[in-house]
């Protein structure tokens, strides 16, 4: 009589939900993109916040962009900074690097051995660097949750600016239509050219100060 195969493990309740809810999302996210009433009707919404805060009456739309841009890079960057390891991350870079160099360098030598005995390694540290990346997508469906607003709004408010005032100087262009395309919107392009290089600064930023928080906790627990 042949021996019972174990079936394979039921994916988690708690695996499914975590799926089920970034599929969700992205699924939204699809239909706000592509959806003008649904993104209209939310950046109305998102706007009875906003509005007062950054909108400034639609007379500084550059500004008001430049706002919304530190407003959603630094909520993005706080959540993944609170659920980021960035000691591990750096330590799995490293390992993964190592690991690549050594192989290769088994390769050019054709060391038979070497490469069999780092094959063996190969699977237990691909699989940690996985597990890096796999926390690190579980985030996406936050940061989509602030972003898609934000989004919705700004495109709400610059279609919505008067005449005029959607026109803008930039340091690479004069009478720049926000609404105008090129690629893609003028205002998404302007929008991206601010938050992008304030979200590296950030991350940054807090990398380091994780760096030394870690380090001066080696340093207290070797005194």
């Amino acid at each position: 009589m042949a021996a019972d195969v174990p079936a394979p493990a039921a994916p988690s309740v708690k695996k499914q939900s975590s799926t089920f809810i970034t599929i969700f999302i992205f699924l939204f996210a699809m239909f706000v993109l592509f959806d003008q009433d649904l993104r209209a009707g939310l950046g109305q919404l998102v706007g009875f916040v906003l509005e007062p805060l950054i909108g400034l009456g639609g007379t500084s739309p550059v500004l008001t962009l430049m706002l919304a841009g530190v407003i959603m890079t630094s909520l993005t960057v706080l959540v993944r900074h609170f659920f980021t390891d960035y000691v591990a991350q750096a330590e799995s870079q490293k390992v993964v690097s190592a690991f690549n160099k050594e192989y290769r360098q088994a390769r050019l030598d054709n060391n038979l051995y070497k490469m069999k005995k780092l094959a063996e390694q190969q699977q237990k540290i691909m699989q940690k660097s996985m597990s890096m990346s796999t926390s690190q997508m579980k985030l996406m469906p936050v940061t989509m949750l602030i972003i898609i607003p934000i989004f919705a709004w700004l495109s709400v408010f610059v279609a919505g600016l008067p005449a005029g005032t959607a026109v803008v100087n930039v340091p690479w262009a004069s009478n720049v239509d926000l609404n105008g395309w090129n690629v893609m919107p003028n205002w998404v392009l302007l929008y991206s050219l601010i938050s992008i290089p304030a979200s590296q600064v950030l991350t940054r930023a807090l990398r380091y100060y994780s760096f030394r928080k870690k380090l001066r906790e080696l340093e207290a627990a070797g005194a």
